[in-house]
């Protein structure tokens, strides 16, 4: 393919600003006026709950064994024998007799990021804990500065205006300090800016370029003049404000990489290929751009370069570019090559990349396959979700699944949802029908896709006969029509496989966590939606107590097979069998004449209800002293339970699952090993309790009576235990 003409791409493609020759710096205008010195104040600017969150966010001395012995905490902090971190919780929460003179010679001596531990110190005593928060933050700006974000002070913004002007690790923070504050830094920089010295008079200079907002209007209060001054500078601002000694130089690309081996981009207007050099630059501007603190303008170079480019050839380009990577093994230094795939991936990057990032765990690749999440996460297409939400479902790894859950969360924020109704709306209609059915053409042939109770397709040929793989094209079929049938049906399959278990197991955990839908939802949801409508029909619903199900051909019916509608207003759900009363019976007999067969067990459900005065004490005391499999209490985990944190020996002695606002737990001795699961293979129950929390068992502290959950959810409980036995 020919390659598109230099003069057709962006500058920054052929003539990339960290092969250029730096121009000679521009010289500070000279001071203009002298004499000024900064406002003496100190002030706070906290955001809208903010000084509440840091202050919230102390950690030790909780009081829950009572009241700590203050006076020989101090003693200890005096002494030094106390941990450094353990120092600022007992100056967050220590009585203010107390801890205000220890503040006062406080000094520790702490080389690691501390600003999580100082933080509510600083918002509990604000100006008391200024100096040793502008001493801590200096010896790790990029650790411990960001603790000085609500601070504004002449010593403050001097520090921040030489951060802004010379450190690259504390940029991104200089620039989000002035960010907040604005014009109200000015006036403690406009001496600097106006003074002899020549650092701090650069680094003011640069900080006022930086702040918007009326600038000069806020210098006014060091007089006319001095605004006059600073109006002077401001019009004589170069186009790049940074240190002009440090022109953006990105590292070398790895040597793994030849460029020249992938499929380069092509042009939207005319399909010419990127020549070599500037796919090459296009790689160096997606890497710089991930880090635009050091490289401003770096995203918006990538982005227009990305714009001019056909998007299937970028696809494409970060897709190989993936594949060398891993071809190399994966070598490290190599972070701009996942970034791509989330931001020119498409729904089939998503189908490939999501059994690699459910192997890598297995395969010391944590990281790499929550790198994986966040390139689902950046696709951010239905598919996408989709797979995400398996991932979040169904993946044995609990690190990455809760990666995968904060995504799905993320992305329920941004629409307005809940993750349960976001889970509702994922559900993709792979291209079938209003009738949830897809016609294969082969030309002289047709095949009818059709889904069974556990949404696995099969199709239909024009006799009739049903067959559950789409027969391969043949000499007589459409050379283009059936080749083009028959990946997608390929494709369907691969599709559906993915969510067709996450679908069936989502509406089994609706019924038992009893949610429901507005008249106008299910509709949307369940009766018109091509994929789910075929599980939605072999389904018992319930709108307001009356119990419905939804036919082959749309329509409602009730148990004795007369239209039904739902009553205005009424919120419809999956009925439970412990809610059906005298009918359930009825409701299989009609589901047995129709033949469907549902796709977990609802009418053949077991039901079981506590017995007279059971559980009265928070216990459920039959199940207690039982020995069973550590297989079977694994097991658990597939209706919702979860295992407990490990303790001594990495022994997880807890699986409890929620229970409204409480949970129920099982105690277990001597419990599961973690990555030994079968180191003990029989497990003692011990404790079976509903308790407010999934911690320890501590004495008095049991959230009450089972007879205060709810009939629905303590039936499916005592069926897991029951199971158990």
């Amino acid at each position: 393919m020919q390659d598109a003409p230099r003069d057709a791409l962006p500058t920054n493609l052929i003539d990339p600003p960290w092969l250029r020759k730096p121009a000679a710096p521009k010289a500070v205008a000279a001071p203009a006026v002298a004499g000024l010195e900064p406002p003496g104040d100190r002030r706070f600017a906290w955001a809208p709950g903010e000084r509440e969150q840091w202050w919230r966010s102390a950690s030790g001395y909780s009081g829950v064994f009572g009241e700590p012995d203050w006076a020989g905490e101090a003693e200890k902090l005096r002494d030094g024998s106390m941990y450094v971190p353990t120092q600022a919780s007992f100056l967050a929460k220590a009585p203010e007799a107390l801890a205000l003179p220890l503040l006062a010679t406080w000094n520790p001596k702490v080389t690691w990021p501390f600003a999580h531990s100082l933080k509510p110190v600083a918002a509990r005593f604000e100006d008391a804990a200024w100096e040793v928060s502008v001493r801590l933050a200096k010896a790790n700006p990029s650790g411990t500065g960001h603790v000085l974000m609500p601070f504004l002070g002449a010593d403050v913004a001097r520090l921040m205006a030489d951060w802004l002007y010379r450190l690259k690790s504390a940029q991104i923070l200089a620039r989000a300090w002035f960010r907040r504050h604005g014009p109200d830094a000015v006036p403690y920089l406009v001496p600097d800016a106006l003074a002899k010295r020549v650092g701090p008079r650069r680094n003011a200079v640069h900080a006022l370029r930086s702040i918007e907002g009326d600038v000069v209007e806020a210098a006014r209060v060091h007089g006319d003049e001095a605004a006059e001054a600073v109006a002077a500078l401001l019009a004589d601002a170069p186009e790049e404000t940074g240190p002009t000694h440090e022109r953006p130089k990105p590292s070398p690309l790895p040597s793994w990489l030849d460029t020249g081996a992938l499929p380069r981009p092509v042009l939207r207007d005319g399909g010419l290929s990127l020549p070599p050099d500037a796919a090459r630059n296009l790689v160096h501007l997606w890497s710089m751009s991930l880090r635009s603190g050091e490289f401003p303008g770096a995203h918006e170079a990538a982005e227009e370069a990305a714009a001019l480019c056909d998007p299937a050839s970028l696809t494409a380009f970060a897709w190989a570019l993936f594949e060398a990577w891993r071809e190399a093994g994966m070598p490290g230094r190599s972070g701009f090559v996942m970034p791509a795939l989330g931001r020119f991936g498409d729904d089939e990057t998503v189908r490939r990349l999501t059994p690699l990032i459910k192997e890598w765990p297995g395969q010391s690749g944590h990281d790499r396959a929550v790198a994986g999440v966040g390139v689902l996460a950046g696709i951010g297409s239905d598919v996408a979700l989709v797979h995400l939400d398996g991932i979040a479902r169904g993946t044995r790894y609990k690190g990455l699944q809760r990666q995968a859950q904060a995504a799905l969360r993320n992305a329920a924020e941004r629409r307005g949802l809940t993750g349960a109704e976001l889970a509702d709306r994922l559900v993709p209609s792979f291209g079938l029908d209003a009738s949830g059915s897809m016609v294969l053409d082969y030309g002289p042939r047709r095949f009818t896709v059709g889904f069974d109770e556990q949404l696995r397709p099969y199709v239909t040929s024009e006799d009739g006969k049903r067959r559950t793989t789409l027969p391969k094209p043949g000499a007589k079929d459409d050379p283009d029509l059936a080749p083009a049938a028959y990946k997608t049906f390929s494709a369907l399959k691969k599709d559906v496989r993915t969510v067709a278990s996450v679908q069936v197991a989502r509406l089994e955990t609706a019924m038992v966590d009893r949610r429901t839908w507005t008249p106008e939802e299910f509709t949307a949801l369940f009766v018109r939606h091509p994929l789910i409508r075929h599980i939605a029909r072999r389904l018992v619903w319930t709108a307001d107590g009356a119990a419905f199900r939804i036919a082959e051909d749309g329509t409602l019916a009730d148990a004795r097979d007369e239209a039904f509608a739902p009553p205005g207003g009424a919120r419809i759900g999956i009925a439970h069998p412990l809610l059906f009363g005298d009918t359930l019976a009825t409701w299989a007999e009609t589901f047995a004449d129709y033949e469907i067969t549902q796709p977990f067990p609802q009418l053949a459900r077991r039901v079981l209800v506590l017995a007279d005065g059971e559980g009265e004490d928070g216990r459920l005391a039959r199940f207690e002293g039982r020995t069973v499999p550590f297989g079977k209490i694994l097991g658990l985990t597939r209706t919702g339970w979860e295992r407990g944190a490990a303790q001594d020996g990495g022994l997880q002695r807890r699986i409890s699952r929620p229970a409204g606002d409480d949970h129920v737990v099982i105690d277990l001795d001597p419990g599961i090993a973690v990555g030994y699961v079968d180191l003990h293979p029989e497990q003692r129950i011990t404790r079976v309790r509903l308790a407010p929390d999934t911690g320890e068992h501590l004495p008095g502290l049991d959230a009450g009576p089972f007879a205060d959950v709810d009939p629905v959810l303590m039936s499916e409980i005592l069926t897991d235990l029951e199971n158990l036995m």
